[in-house]
């Protein structure tokens, strides 16, 4: 889901410098299978949102047509999760994951609603409204356009209590990045390396939105390497070349971006991959959501 920029170098400029090189452009090397996985192609809802909001049910049932056949949620287009639920099951997709409200002082709520879904993961697209509300009368500073350490440790804290209680729930919680857990810090020491360390692995997994983990600055493999069986999610997304945008990242749909996912899903798979969501930015100028969606089908199924 959308997130602020946090670099300070252009997107190309910055991944060369921290190796990310390797994942620029279409390499064409490994071998064709039917969908990364073997199993069901995923969908991030959030990537047709004005469609569902329009129309949710038509709009699954056409994700289900397109031949996607697992979705993950960010938000419920007006309905209840109950009801949502219903929609799912009649278009005939499978929701392992939500990314859910997280109201600390009723996760209950939150976790019923994962439950109504069918969902294993109730995943948080970001803590920081979490983590303001706990805040809430303490003497600290808004959040910065990049994670803090300080920030990042209280995230940490925070984190593992909502896992403890996800898994009091038979859930799993699990934490979503965008870029801003990636900007510098002292000693060259970045939020997200913290809140990998200062979270308890039975309790908080992760799903690495890759795109933005590279507009960050940062490689998924280097990521799936250090700490395996962390990551049993990834959100699947591109973007445009920030040197031919005014240094910003626009999205792009899979296949006509700067990103070969093919070395991603090679390390992620011998990391513990289970599931994979397809996800987009705006703004959808070159194609609706719905086409951008059958391009990010087509593209993971054709996917070396």
């Amino acid at each position: 889901m959308r997130a602020r920029s946090c670099t300070r170098r252009s997107f190309l400029a910055q991944t060369a410098g921290w190796g990310v090189t390797g994942l620029l452009g279409c390499g064409r090397a490994g071998r064709l299978r039917a969908t990364p996985l073997g199993g069901p192609v995923g969908i991030q809802l959030y990537a047709v949102r004005e469609e569902l909001q329009r129309n949710p049910a038509t709009t699954l049932q056409t994700i289900r047509e397109i031949g996607f056949g697992e979705v993950e949620t960010a938000g419920f287009a007006t309905l209840s999760a109950q009801q949502f639920r219903r929609l799912l099951d009649d278009a005939g997709l499978k929701c392992p994951s939500a990314h859910l409200q997280f109201d600390i002082g009723n996760l209950d709520a939150t976790f019923d609603q994962a439950h109504a879904l069918g969902a294993r993961y109730a995943t948080s697209g970001s803590l920081r409204a979490a983590l303001s509300s706990v805040s809430a009368g303490q003497r600290t500073s808004p959040p910065a356009r990049g994670m803090s350490l300080d920030e990042a440790r209280r995230t940490a804290e925070l984190a593992n209590h909502i896992g403890e209680r996800a898994q009091r729930a038979e859930l799993q919680y699990v934490y979503h990045n965008h870029d801003f857990e990636f900007a510098e810090q002292e000693r060259d020491a970045i939020g997200y390396d913290l809140l990998l360390n200062e979270t308890d692995p039975g309790l908080v997994q992760f799903e690495i939105d890759c795109g933005w983990m590279v507009v960050g600055g940062r490689d998924p493999r280097d990521y799936f390497a250090r700490y395996p069986g962390r990551f049993p999610m990834i959100h699947v997304k591109d973007f445009l070349p920030a040197a031919a945008h005014g240094g910003t990242h626009p999205g792009a749909e899979l296949g006509h971006g700067v990103i070969d996912y093919g070395p991603i899903f090679a390390a992620a798979e011998k990391a513990g991959l289970k599931h994979y969501f397809a996800e987009q930015e705006g703004p959808f100028t070159r194609m609706s959501q719905l086409d951008a969606a059958r391009q990010a089908y087509a593209y993971l199924r054709k996917l070396r």
